[in-house]
Parts: C-alpha cells; structure tokens; sequence
C-alpha cells in the first residue's frame, strides 16, 4: 500500500520556494573565501594537474603535486576539471562539484516523495538535509563525500523502487547511480548500498523465503550489464596504466582502512559512538525538533516497507561507519538525506507540529537565547572573529536570532502550529555569512593564497619550496599553477606516490644542500616543524624574510 498525502499535517511548501532556499544556501559566497589547506587543496590541484597534463594517462592514474596519487577514484577530479576546463580557475568554479551534488540530493528527494505519494513530507524533508549545518559546509567544500551521497542515494531509492513496482528500469538505473557511487569514492558505495539494502530485508521480510526471493529479483543480465559498461573501463586502465594499482586500490585502501592497518597511517580513530553527537550537530538546527518529535503519537497508518528503508537508509551506515577503524566527521553527510525524510514522514504521520509542541519549541529557543546572553557577558576576548564582531558580539548576535526564531514560533503556535518548525530556517541563513566571513578573515591561517600573493609579489625571482608536511598547505600548487618541490618530507599524500617513482618533486636534506648553492629560492616552514628546522646545518644558511598565519618563509 502507498500512503497518500493528506493536507494540513505538514505544511504544504511550493516547489520553488525549496529550489530557491537550496540554491541560495549551497551558491552563497561560494567563493568567498580561499582554497582550504589539507583536503580541499589536494582535491582542488589533482583536477588542475589532469587539465595541464596534457595526456590521457594523467586522466586515469590521478597526480598530486606532480605524483602519482591512487587513494580515491577519479569521477570527482574528472567533474571538477571539466568545470575548470569551461569556467576558468576559481575557488567558486572547483566548488560547483559538492555545490551542484547537494543539489542534486535536493531532486532525488523531491523525485521521490512524489514517487511514494509524500511530497509535502519531502519538501520538508529537501529543506531540512540542505540547511542542515553539516550538508551546509560539505556542500561548500571540494571533498568526496556530497557526490558519494548523490550517487549512493540515487541508487538505493531506485533499488527500493525496483524491490515494490518490478520494473526493470528502477533496476537499471539504481546499478547505474551504484556504479557512479564507486567511481565517486571507491568500492565503499557497495558496502553501503548492500548495507542498506541487507537492513532493508532484515527490517522488513519475515522469512528467509521472501528475502532469497527479494534477492533473486537481481538476477537480470541487464542492470548488471549497465554496471559493468560503467564501472569496468577506469579500473582496467588504472591497472594497466599502474602495476601496482589493483594491490594499492583494493587492499591498502579499502580492506587495510577499514582494519585500520592502512600505510600510511593518516587518519583518525574514535569509540563507537564517535558519531552520534556529530549527527545532532550535522542536522542542526533541526535537531532542536528531537524534544517535539519524540512525544507526538501517530495519527495515520504507517508503511512498514518505506519506513523500513528510510531506517535502513541512514541506521546501517551509521553502524558501519561506527565500526570501522577509520573516523571522519565529513562520512556523516551519506546518512542525512533518508535520515530527513524518515523525520518528515514521521512529522506528518503523527498530525505535524501541535500548538503544544511549538510551544515546547519556542521555550527551548528563548532558553537557548538566555545561555548565549549570559555567555556574552562572561566573554572578554577582544579580537573579531567574523563580520567585525568579537566572540561577545556573536554570541549576543545569535542570542538574538533565538529570540527572533522563538518569538515567531510561539506566534505560529497559535496562529498555524503546522509552520511553527519553519522559523528554524533562520539560523543556517544567519550562520552562513559568519562562516564564510570567519574563513575570510583567516585565510592566512587555512589557506596559502595570501603567501602566494606575497611571494608573487616581493619574491617572484626565487622558487618556493615546502618543509615537511605538504598537506597543510596543499592549496599551495593550486595558487602556484605548478608542483611544489618539498623537502625531506613527512607528507602521508606523497608517500606513495614517492616511494613508487623516481622524481624530482620530494628531495632529501643533502639535495636541498646542493640546490641552496645553485639558486636563490624560498623555503616554507610551518609553527610545529620549526625547532627541528633550526636543527638542520643548512638552516645557518637561510633568513627569515617573512611570516603569515602559522608559516614563516626563509630564503638564502
């Protein structure tokens, strides 16, 4: 049975009202701040290498900073060069990626709420996953995971789709979008699309006869056929392009990462339940909904298929990101889409919001707003942070939003309670520019563009060169338009591509020796690596001609 949509539980938002507020959230100052040291520099300079490469080879086996880089597939690089091939080099052009695949979330959930007959509960649903703070930032930073969610989210629901109508079509366009997912980000797509669908059966089957008969459903050649057509030709290039490619793509990356023997070992660890504060905080500000949603009583039958799924949809990467040895905030984006949906067809199937829980919301906004007041008055740090304000002015700038917001939903609650949710909205439209301003203001900290300007500008004559770690300046061969050549370095990126190929790019202290008495040239030196600089016998050599943020540049 599909449920119809019955008005007046949930508030019944025109279609363009939600294309607008994505659109405007997601393109908002989008460049309006540098190319992000550490991820977003490394994600940004690959796509720029593939364009100035020149050759085919380049677009299969990925380079970063001039080396061979195989951590991640390519179908994110390969979008992002096609934007900088059409649009020019920008920090708005290599955003359009993760800023057009939320989008692109936005559609799958309004395309599916009409499919399932529930499109007032994914209208809601759309505006919540977009402004949520978490899909806010993802969707405004050049990583893997909002075209992984896109792809992967366009699977599952076709899958679903297939599993109630038998239609092949669903079947072929959901191995399609599977197939995209593992391009996006690697055969991690497959474990959450099985994932998913496996909780999926175990939610809802009743017997091992309907779920080896739901299974069988997927044995048709041509769903298959289309995967294989998709999928197989980067993964048969790289091999052959790369001997050691299958061993390092298939073991060290996925198998070796997930038991957290991976080499290197460069990223993070974290107890079990490691996501679940973050998820609060990945849907705010509509988990302040939480203390509402939990005491409303169903009113409408529900859909023990389509509930089953939406919980299997973010319940079962969850348990799989919490499990595995690797930890990252940013994997979270993958389980708010269905997470979403899974409040707004709960919200509209116990009646919506009633006058007593728009109540309830209005007092935990005025209570928030009179913790923020206080903390203001207990804050005596002078410095400004965003938009000219100090840590005191923000936190008296937010306080008076709450009260805003609150006020707003107590005038709904007895106006119209179904809306009272909506006044939310405000939030992630007043933390956005505060956010965009406050990476602003510390561009030299997050980001090496203004070092390049500097450099350009007073040392123009003389090569840069990086000490150590190059991942936390990576934006620097994006600003530089060419690889920068690192000495005796500790960067986990490089490793790889280092120990594999002879090249010029990574060069040891007795090579930096011998250039120091060829050439005049520049040396970066971040804060941390510092004391172990100064022990170096070339350091005698070098003087400090500049600092900015946490980089002081030397030169001979």
């Amino acid at each position: 049975m599909i449920l119809q949509d019955k008005p007046g539980f949930l508030p019944d938002l025109p279609q363009w009202v939600v294309w607008i507020s994505a659109i405007l959230i997601v393109s908002f100052q989008l460049g309006g701040y540098p190319v992000l040291n550490n991820n977003e520099g490394l994600y940004a300079e690959i796509p720029r290498e593939m364009l100035a490469s020149g050759h085919w080879q380049g677009w299969v086996i990925p380079h970063l900073n001039g080396l061979a880089y195989m951590e991640k597939p390519p179908l994110l690089y390969w979008l992002t060069a096609i934007c900088l091939a059409l649009f020019g080099e920008s920090e708005t052009v290599i955003r359009l990626v993760p800023a057009a695949s939320a989008l692109v979330c936005v559609g799958l959930l309004l395309w599916f709420g009409r499919q399932i007959h529930r499109e007032a509960a994914a209208k809601l649903a759309s505006l919540m996953f977009i402004s949520g703070l978490g899909v806010m930032v993802m969707s405004r930073s050049l990583m893997f995971d909002m075209l992984l969610t896109a792809c992967l989210l366009g699977g599952v629901m076709h899958a679903w789709l297939y599993h109630e109508r038998h239609e092949l079509r669903y079947a072929c366009r959901s191995l399609i979008f599977l197939a995209l997912a593992i391009l996006a980000k690697g055969f991690v797509a497959t474990i959450l699309f099985t994932a998913i669908g496996g909780g999926y059966l175990l939610f809802k089957t009743r017997s091992l006869s309907d779920a080896f008969k739901a299974l069988g459903m997927w044995f048709r050649w041509q769903p298959w056929l289309l995967f294989l057509i998709v999928v197989l030709p980067w993964h048969i290039a790289a091999m052959f392009a790369e001997p050691i490619f299958a061993w390092f793509y298939f073991i060290n990356e996925h198998i070796l990462r997930f038991m957290g023997k991976r080499e290197p070992h460069d990223y993070y660890a974290g107890a079990w339940w490691y996501y679940l504060p973050r998820m609060a905080l990945f849907l705010f500000p509509w988990t302040l909904m939480l203390p509402v949603l939990l005491r409303l009583k169903r009113v409408m039958p529900t859909v023990p298929a389509l509930h089953a799924f939406l919980a299997a949809g973010w319940i079962m990467p969850l348990l799989f990101f919490s499990i595995s040895s690797a930890k990252a905030n940013y994997y979270l984006v993958t389980v708010m889409p269905l997470l979403a949906l899974q409040i707004a067809c709960w919200l509209e199937e116990t009646g919506g919001v009633k006058r007593s829980g728009a109540l309830i919301l209005g007092a935990i906004c005025a209570v928030l707003a009179l913790l923020l007041f206080v903390g203001a008055g207990r804050q005596n740090s002078p410095g400004q942070l965003a938009l000219g304000l100090t840590t005191a002015n923000l936190m008296q700038f937010f306080a008076s939003v709450f009260v805003l917001i609150a006020i707003t939903v107590i005038w709904m609650a007895f106006r119209r309670p179904a809306w009272a949710m909506l006044p939310l909205i405000i939030l992630p439209i007043a933390i956005a520019p505060v956010l965009v301003d406050g990476a602003k203001n510390r561009s030299a900290e997050i980001s090496t563009r203004d070092l390049v300007e500097y450099s350009k500008k007073h040392f123009a004559d003389r090569e840069l060169l990086l000490y150590r770690v190059f991942e936390q300046q990576s934006s620097l061969p994006f600003y530089l338009k060419r690889p920068v050549r690192v000495v005796d370095s500790r960067s986990s990126d490089l490793y790889w591509g280092n120990k594999l190929h002879k090249n010029a790019i990574v060069i040891d202290d007795q090579k930096f020796v011998d250039v120091l008495k060829s050439q005049k040239l520049a040396l970066i030196v971040l804060e941390e690596d510092q004391a172990d600089f100064d022990q170096k016998s070339y350091s005698t050599q070098m003087k400090r001609i500049a600092r900015l943020g946490k980089a002081s540049i030397f030169s001979n």
